[in-house]
């Protein structure tokens, strides 16, 4: 196999984008040879694009088609496992959008399907490819932070309009996204939460419902974490803010992390924290610390993301996120949810059973308001 034959899932906003990354010669170890989605009008632009490859109204004529090896999922939340599911049935290696999909059990099971097909199964966590992110995770996860103590995100500029959740019926809505902020367009920075300072033990959020739009799912969000040596989290992140702010802070016992503004600030103490706390004879005096900034261009994550998984296939690469990961930030997000509808502290992973329960009273109490 020279190139992958890839079949795209869904050609809206993201698949078209993953096309055009192609198209412009991004992945020059991919070639799109099929299509599929069930809205006609999407289908047509995207024939425009691609005149010389297979269209389809839907995913399993294409997988059945034989003009595929493998899939990208960029369809709705829910039907990321589904469409999935149909792939590994098949023996068609699959990429899937974030978030992995709107509850773990229905992702667990996902990824268990995937482990028995022996197909390459990756996810669309472009974020890991920014090298500022990776350092971060190098400092924290090689020890040169020492004992973690602190992890605090505030990232509140992803402000959306009321015209922005009114383009589709459904968006921001139980039934359609299963989510709002937390699950559209947070789960790259619950992804690298995780990644870089790994799963809290236990969480207590707060979510706001349709707190600065017409809306009935979350728009505004505070999560606070706890982990099992002490260390804690707060995640902060709202679609009603203007003009918003990304700054992720962690702390240490050697020093402080600040990522903000395309930047890396590393201030290292000379002497640990604890041990010069008990030490010093000074009240007042400030361990003294030494500095060092980075500064790196992000890449074009979602190129750099697909090319990986064409190598994985091709030549037996390394992903930049395998399949099972994406069940690590869907775990946060659910029980971020439980807690705030028990209005309770929820230790990971969770009850899936009582998300699932609140999740179908939702939806179904948006049905009836339709009706």
């Amino acid at each position: 196999m020279e190139k992958l034959r890839l079949g795209i899932i869904g050609m809206g906003n993201m698949g078209s984008g993953h096309l055009q990354n192609i198209l412009d010669g991004h992945c020059p170890n991919i070639t799109v040879t099929a299509f599929a989605d069930i809205n006609p009008e999407k289908r047509k632009r995207a024939k425009e694009k691609l005149s010389s490859s297979a269209c389809f109204d839907n995913a399993c004529a294409m997988l059945d088609s034989g003009l595929v090896d493998a899939a990208l999922v960029a369809v709705p939340h829910y039907d990321h496992p589904t469409c999935a599911l149909e792939c590994f049935k098949r023996g068609i290696h699959v990429i899937i959008e974030k978030p992995a999909g709107v509850y773990v059990r229905q992702v667990r099971e996902m990824n268990e399907a995937a482990k028995k097909s022996g197909v390459v199964f990756a996810t669309m966590f472009n974020q890991r490819t920014n090298p500022l992110f990776i350092r971060a995770k190098e400092i924290v996860q090689g020890g040169l932070l020492g004992a973690p103590k602190r992890f605090v995100w505030i990232v509140t500029n992803w402000y959306r309009t009321q015209s922005y959740y009114d383009s589709g019926d459904w968006r921001a809505t139980w039934g359609g996204e299963g989510g709002g902020v937390l699950l559209n367009q947070a789960p790259h920075n619950l992804d690298l939460w995780q990644w870089i300072f790994g799963m809290p033990e236990k969480i207590r959020a707060f979510c706001s419902f349709g707190k600065y739009h017409k809306i009935d799912v979350e728009d505004d969000v505070t999560i606070y974490g706890e982990y099992e040596n002490g260390a804690t989290a707060v995640f902060i992140s709202t679609t009603g803010e203007a003009p918003g702010t990304n700054r992720l802070e962690i702390s240490g016992d050697l020093g402080k992390l600040v990522l903000e503004d395309g930047k890396l600030k590393w201030w290292k103490l000379d002497t640990p924290e604890r041990e010069f706390c008990f030490t010093t004879k000074e009240g007042f005096y400030e361990a003294p610390t030494t500095y060092e900034e980075y500064s790196a261009p992000a890449p074009n994550g979602h190129a750099v993301v697909l090319n990986h998984f064409a190598d994985a296939i091709l030549n037996g690469g390394k992903l930049v996120a395998g399949g099972e990961e994406g069940i690590r930030s869907l775990s946060i997000s659910n029980a971020a949810y439980l807690s705030a509808w028990t209005n309770d502290w929820v230790k990971l992973p969770g009850d899936e059973a009582l998300f699932e329960k609140y999740l179908k009273e939702l939806c179904a109490k948006e049905e009836r308001k339709k009706k």
